[in-house]
């Protein structure tokens, strides 16, 4: 059987028993009290040794009946009425739980301590006596207070009753000590102390109530400790919460003031709703910042949206003009494609086409869609055209594919020239073969350029011959070179008379230095002498 269903079985025969005294007692207050239970707090967590009203079911001959703190006289004879469950709390609001601070870490709790068992009639008998018919006193500070009455029972029962009294304000002391070292939240814990504490002040109990309040007091020290923690570790995941909160609007603010013609409208965009979902997981999940500064960073956090949603339209309205002017520029110039496409006159047109073409890459592009295609409307024009001159080239490279042959064979003959031995055979040959070669007509156009270096390459060769011979007869040519031979020669009659002064001599040295000289100056004259037979 569980501690509640002793002490409601106990109560009920205590009504029953006392139903004709409880007649008389509608005027006096004197029911035994039932301290409340915290709300984290269990049947299981006390030991029924300590809190159990555990009374006789044996015949109960009246209920007692307790003194006034501030009177101390006898009140009428009530029957205790049954002792409540705890009441279940009302859970905690959202507000409340987000207000609650998120521990980095579940804190372990702590085993359960032994509760203390039931106060002896021993330990009773030091802090109150019973006297008369069921008269009970307190002992505390040397003095005697009347608690209450219990009669038609023995002493030792009456004693009893009121020392449980007490016994279940001490298990009720226990289970704030055993939620303070288990770190739970201390919420409406400083409210229990001050509720213990009254029911200790109306001495309506006996045992040793100065240690009890004692140990409330050293409770209450506990939790105000317990309340600054927790503060403490609030205070901390409100400035991290509101440091995330900043960064949102940071980020936000930066990609606002950039410049609208830089930004990255598409990525930037994405982000943007990023930041704002981020917002609204933070505003609904998240610790409360507090009114002011939750209504001075959204404000931050809605103007940046707005200027970037403004920039954005803006940007996309001048994109959108921007897109029509090219649009309007490129259809013009499609326009003038097309209506070239049909023209015959293959020079003019495929010049007018390069100038549509610089022109078309100087033009702003449009909408990448729209500019796709009016590329693809340009460029088949620009085929229709092209497609048109390569099929007559083709139809004339066919004509022209007889002229080729000629020219191929008076090619072979030009190149019979070389090397030109007789200058003036040579000019007369190449003469003819440029006669022909005129007569001869055009050439398919991929053997043009083969055709005409070819012929290129003898005439370059002829007039090289011609410079050479023109060289050679030139007047002043002659004349530098007559000069330089009259004046070796004179050096070199000189040099052969300071050898034969040397050697007359003996002068080894100068010998030597003479002969070199004249060696060096005979090699001169001998290569003038072949230029000078070459020009005659």
């Amino acid at each position: 059987m569980t501690d509640s269903q002793k002490s409601d079985e106990t109560a009920a025969d205590l009504t029953e028993v006392a139903a004709p005294v409880a007649d008389q007692a509608d005027a006096v207050q004197a029911t035994a009290e039932q301290a409340t239970v915290d709300e984290t707090a269990t049947e299981a967590d006390v030991d029924p040794e300590s809190v159990g009203l555990q009374a006789e079911r044996a015949e109960v001959p009246a209920a007692p009946v307790e003194e006034s703190a501030a009177e101390g006289e006898s009140a009428a004879e009530e029957a205790p009425a049954p002792v409540p469950a705890p009441a279940p709390r009302p859970a905690p609001s959202p507000a409340a739980f987000a207000a609650r601070p998120k521990p980095a870490a579940a804190a372990p709790v702590a085993a359960p301590a032994p509760v203390a068992s039931a106060t002896s009639l021993a330990e009773a008998a030091k802090w109150g006596r019973v006297e008369g018919d069921g008269h009970v006193f307190l002992t505390i500070d040397g003095d005697e207070h009347p608690v209450g009455q219990y009669p038609g029972v023995s002493n030792d029962e009456a004693l009893a009753y009121f020392a449980r009294k007490h016994d279940d304000i001490v298990a009720q002391v226990l289970l704030l000590e055993q939620r303070i070292s288990s770190k739970a939240p201390s919420t409406d814990m400083q409210k229990t102390v001050t509720h213990l504490r009254e029911q200790l002040a109306e001495r309506n109990m006996v045992g040793d109530l100065r240690s009890t309040e004692a140990r409330l007091d050293a409770v209450s020290v506990q939790i105000a400790e317990l309340e600054k923690a927790e503060k403490a570790e609030h205070d901390a995941v409100r400035s991290a919460e509101l440091a995330a909160r900043e960064a949102i609007v940071a980020e936000a603010e930066e990609i606002s003031g950039q410049d609208p013609a830089q930004i990255q409208w598409k990525t930037s965009s994405a982000r943007m709703n990023d930041l704002f979902e981020s917002w609204k997981t933070a505003q609904k999940g998240g610790i409360r910042l507090g009114r002011s500064n939750e209504d001075a960073l959204w404000k931050r956090f809605r103007a940046a949206r707005t200027v970037f949603d403004r920039h954005r339209r803006a940007y996309f309205s001048q994109l959108d003009s921007t897109n029509s002017a090219a649009k309007s520029a490129k259809e013009k110039l499609i326009a003038e494609a097309e209506a070239l496409s049909s023209s015959t006159d293959w020079g003019f047109a495929a010049g007018e086409y390069r100038r549509l073409m610089d022109e078309w890459k100087a033009s702003p592009r449009a909408s990448r869609k729209d500019d796709d295609a009016l590329w693809a409307r340009f460029r088949a024009a620009q085929d229709v055209f092209f497609t048109h001159r390569q099929a007559a080239n083709e139809e004339i490279d066919q004509e022209y594919a007889a002229n080729l042959t000629v020219k191929e064979a008076l090619l072979v003959e030009a190149n019979s020239i070389l090397p030109v031995k007789d200058l003036a055979a040579a000019k007369k040959a190449l003469q003819s073969v440029r006669d022909r070669w005129e007569e001869a007509g055009k050439v398919p156009r991929a053997d043009m350029g083969r055709i005409e270096a070819g012929l290129r390459k003898v005439e370059d060769a002829v007039r090289n011959a011609e410079e050479e011979n023109w060289q050679r007869s030139n007047p002043e040519t002659k004349a530098r070179t007559n000069s330089a031979l009259s004046q070796l020669e004179a050096a070199i009659s000189g040099l052969q008379d300071d050898l034969a002064k040397a050697e007359k001599a003996g002068d080894q040295r100068k010998i030597k230095g003479a002969r070199e000289a004249l060696e060096a100056r005979q090699a001169w004259l001998d290569q003038i002498q072949r230029s000078a037979s070459e020009l005659s």
